[in-house]
């Protein structure tokens, strides 16, 4: 069974899916033990590279499936269990929406990873983000619900497998209810939502709201030990 029916198969039984976002810029103070109720890990930042180190010293802990969560062309590897080849679909500048898929497609090719196209919305989460200041991408105003909903169906029907929306790394104000909610009902593919979860509620309420994946990252970071205890929170 590959990543993505996985994702499908857990998406069908109503299984909240929890993922952790690890980024190779920063170091890693993760256990195996923390890690061994968590659904998936994600590995990317928004700069810098992924190397063999840092990536066997993932894959040393991981007790699941890793997938790569790019923020350029640099950060492909090989050894990853499948690929996020994502499109930010409020870009303005086609190399985030294209350009940078196209700079490692021959590389992904050749290496057989199994690929998951995926439509990136950006958010507005607070505060200026990461993905923000690298890609000058103006996030969407959360109120637009309409042209939040637009871009998630255009991206699916262009064949994204995945719809991800993004507050934001450390974003003062989560991905907000209603626009889960909105999203979720237009859409058939499995839904993630990230940026700025940093407790159980926030958790509880992106997955109640229609997301079939929540991805923490900055609060795991400043928090390994309190990874079990939010993968328990949602039996």
């Amino acid at each position: 069974m590959t990543v993505y029916e996985h994702i499908l198969h857990h998406k069908q039984a109503s299984h909240k899916m929890l993922a952790v976002l690890i980024d190779p810029e920063k170091p890693l103070h993760l256990q195996r033990e923390q890690l061994a109720d968590v659904d998936w890990i994600l590995v990317g930042g928004s700069t810098g590279e992924i190397s063999d180190e840092f990536m066997d010293s993932v894959r040393s802990i991981a007790s699941c499936p890793i997938l790569l969560f790019p923020g350029n062309h640099r950060q492909f590897h090989p050894k990853a269990d499948a690929l996020l080849m994502l499109s930010l679909l409020n870009a303005t500048d086609s190399e985030w929406l294209v350009g940078q898929s196209i700079r490692v497609a021959r590389q992904v090719a050749q290496s057989g990873i199994e690929v998951i196209p995926m439509g990136y919305i950006l958010v507005d989460g607070g505060r200026v983000s990461s993905v923000e200041r690298v890609s000058h991408t103006q996030p969407m105003d959360q109120r637009d619900i309409d042209r939040i909903v637009d871009m998630a169906i255009a991206a699916e029907l262009m064949g994204k497998k995945l719809i991800y929306l993004e507050a934001g790394s450390g974003a003062q104000n989560p991905v907000q209810i209603d626009v889960i909610r909105a999203v979720k009902k237009w859409i058939h593919v499995p839904l993630i939502v990230g940026g700025g979860i940093g407790d159980k509620r926030d958790m509880r309420r992106g997955w109640d709201a229609g997301a079939d994946i929540v991805v923490i990252g900055n609060y795991f970071e400043n928090h390994p030990e309190s990874i079990p205890e939010f993968c328990h929170a949602r039996r």
